[in-house]
């Protein structure tokens, strides 16, 4: 069995590639996987174990149609990570995810139709749904996404079941909301305010800080992935929600509290271009079809991702150096 894993490097497909090689998914614990990644920004190789005998990492872009040519072919699966995936980076320059996130999508699926790959699953976001006053989303809400980074990861939904609907890829989508967890990139909220509050440098607060978001931890999220991935229905959506909803300002609040600092550190500033105000997903689908429920509570989650920062500034340290 082979599984191929684009942005494997990443955040969340490094959590995934990490578990999947430890023998956390039952019946996959064999499984040989490929990661390609274009190690961006965001991408680090120090995600991932060195030299695993299962693990070959393939240091390329997923926009590139004849190295996925080359690379597909023997693959039973598919999990597409790969995306650029920060909001306040598409407000200044949209094109990076505009080529990743579409053309990027849309050349992996050409790649998949031409190799006969077995099954995929697209990961993609709450975020493509844009904002939602009260009540929950469904799988069957309407796409109206308010940021560049939304738009393109609406876009990829659609060519995603497109190839399904024309070319009968046997093809699921995930929307999860916020991801926390180990190993994610510093620009983040709970990562930027937790090594900013670590060294005692003020944390940006956006506006009031009433905007709310549901958290979802990252082994909650890949566990769904994995399920959709083994017993989910071909060209469906399915929602993977936290049911932890907070606004910021309680996150920082809880951030301040676990880090021992001061609230002296927030700086609020002025928020940014169309900040949705609120995300909530209906998760019943993913629950009652394939038995998926979130094991980490948020509390015990939080805390946790706070102590492996702490205990890892070797890791985090350079990454924030970089990003200055």
């Amino acid at each position: 069995m082979k599984v191929f894993v684009t942005g494997g490097a990443g955040f969340i497909g490094s959590h995934y590639v990490r578990t999947l090689l430890d023998g956390g998914y039952p019946g996959f614990e064999n499984a040989e996987v490929t990661v390609l990644d274009k190690l961006t920004y965001a991408g680090n190789r120090e995600n991932l174990p060195a030299q695993h005998p299962r693990l070959t990492f393939v240091h390329g872009d997923v926009c590139d149609l004849p190295a996925l040519l080359e690379l597909l072919p023997g693959h039973d699966y598919v999990v597409h990570f790969a995306a650029e995936s920060h909001v306040d980076r598409s407000l200044t320059d949209a094109s990076a995810f505009i080529q990743a996130n579409v053309a990027g999508t849309q050349s992996l699926l050409d790649a998949c139709v031409a190799a006969g790959v077995r099954r995929i699953v697209h990961v993609s976001t709450d975020e493509v749904y844009g904002s939602i006053d009260s009540g929950e989303w469904t799988e069957e809400s309407p796409l109206l996404p308010n940021s560049p980074y939304a738009a393109s990861k609406a876009c990829s939904d659609l060519i995603a079941r497109a190839y399904w609907r024309t070319h009968g890829l046997d093809l699921s989508i995930t929307r999860c909301s916020n991801n926390y967890g180990a190993y994610q990139h510093v620009e983040k909220l709970i990562p930027l305010f937790t090594t900013n509050l670590l060294t005692g440098v003020p944390v940006p607060l956006y506006g009031d800080g009433a905007n709310i978001r549901e958290w979802l931890h990252v082994s909650d999220h890949c566990r769904a992935i994995q399920l959709v991935l083994e017993r989910g229905r071909a060209g469906e959506v399915y929602n993977v929600g936290g049911g932890n909803a907070r606004t910021n300002k309680q996150i920082t609040e809880l951030l301040l509290e676990l880090c021992g600092a001061d609230e002296s550190l927030v700086r609020r500033v002025p928020d940014r271009k169309a900040h949705d105000l609120r995300y909530a997903l209906d998760e019943t689908k993913i629950r009652t079809e394939l038995g998926y429920e979130p094991l980490v509570s948020f509390e015990q989650g939080l805390a946790e991702t706070v102590r492996w920062y702490v205990d890892n500034p070797a890791w985090w340290k350079p990454v924030k150096e970089r990003q200055r």
